[in-house]
């Protein structure tokens, strides 16, 4: 029995571990923003410093993404995609904005370097990730936004909203998505 009891204890101590190195992921505030509903209104700054708001694109579409975290692996395939198919978002009237809770310099140095055109926003305070219910995820005492996509239509609704999963093949959907919906 007491050895029963020491294989019982030792998995139980070697399942929290893995808890405590896997990420916690945390609803915000708000629950995710639905489907249907007018997308709410932000400025942040963009890389370069400068305002960036929801209303300077009104009349296009709009594929607002948040990111956990500025030049790490999954989120430079997604913003490289997002990056590689700019002339077809202009041809869609579409403009594409990164969220993540980086700072502008982050931002400035990461699209420096990748050659990134199209606006990263800095949100270090949470604003916009909780007016959207993107969740966040902790590792420590660091924060990260989950990667979440919303589309937003030319009148400025929310039409579709992703929880993202295949990074690869993510700007392609939101290409197909924004076409099928002309």
């Amino acid at each position: 029995m007491l050895r029963t009891g020491k294989i019982v204890a030792g998995f139980a101590m070697g399942l929290s571990c893995i808890a405590m190195l896997a990420p916690a992921t945390a609803r915000a505030a708000r629950d995710i923003a639905p489907v249907g509903a007018a997308a709410p209104a932000f400025t942040l700054p963009a890389q370069d410093g400068k305002p960036v708001s929801l209303a300077d694109y009104k009349g296009k579409w709009v594929v607002l993404y948040f990111y956990p975290k500025d030049q790490t692996a999954g989120c430079s395939l997604e913003a490289h995609n997002f990056q590689r198919d700019q002339d077809k978002y202009k041809a869609a009237n579409a403009v594409v904005l990164g969220v993540s809770l980086d700072t502008v310099e982050s931002h400035a140095t990461w699209c420096t370097k990748d050659s990134f055109s199209f606006k990263m926003l800095a949100d270090p305070e949470h604003k916009v990730v909780d007016q959207y219910g993107v969740p966040l995820m902790t590792r420590g005492p660091a924060s990260y936004a989950q990667r979440d996509t919303f589309l937003i239509s030319p009148s400025g609704k929310i039409v579709k909203e992703w929880e993202v999963k295949d990074i690869q093949n993510h700007s392609e959907d939101v290409l197909t998505t924004i076409a099928s919906m002309k």
